[in-house]
């Protein structure tokens, strides 16, 4: 007998995809990337930590916007993927009507800062920037914590980021339009395990 291969298995729609997340435990959260169903871990504490330095330099530096955690975006192209992002910064009040999967639509930037776990590279550094740009995102943030480094991606065209800047944490990193913004990263330091 041939062992069965992925390409073999039956896809997954979204829909059932949606119907399995709302009857998760709250302990676990899901993801639906390339077709596939993903559990994204739960974040620790200097994540979360990481996540509200950041929401508060938002807030100061980009009043008119908002950046709220742990989203549900329709993405991939003609929208076949869930991703849940850490966070996603919008115009004030885009959110309203909205379900727990939104469009991608009124996003200026996704965010997402890198767990420890053994997904993470695939995830963070591969597959979320790829849907990312399918869905049009225009800055994709990426606060690794295993090198130390922010990466901002911009430019999405054809499914992909045609720009890509790494930085190490201390340094001054300026987000493109629409965002805007020039952050001094020299806080997530403390944050290092």
């Amino acid at each position: 007998m041939t062992p069965r291969t992925d390409q073999d298995r039956p896809q997954m729609s979204v829909e059932e995809f949606e119907q399995l997340e709302r009857h998760a435990p709250e302990t676990v959260r899901l993801e639906f990337i390339n077709g596939k169903v993903q559990v994204k871990p739960v974040p620790d504490g200097n994540h979360s930590e990481i996540y509200m330095w950041l929401l508060e330099r938002c807030m100061q530096l980009r009043p008119d916007l908002r950046l709220y955690p742990e989203r549900g975006l329709k993405t991939e192209a003609y929208r076949k993927g869930r991703a849940r992002a850490d966070g996603i910064l919008v115009p004030k009040g885009s959110l309203k009507g909205h379900g727990e999967w939104s469009s991608a639509e009124t996003v200026l930037m996704a965010v997402e800062v890198t767990s420890y776990d053994s997904d993470t590279n695939r995830r963070d550094r591969i597959e979320k920037p790829d849907g990312y740009a399918a869905a049009g995102i225009p800055v994709y943030l990426l606060i690794d914590r295993d090198d130390c480094s922010v990466v901002v991606f911009s430019q999405p065209e054809d499914g992909r980021y045609r720009r890509e800047e790494k930085l190490p944490f201390g340094a001054a990193v300026d987000f493109p339009a629409p965002v805007d913004i020039t952050l001094d990263t020299e806080p997530l330091k403390e944050f290092v395990d």
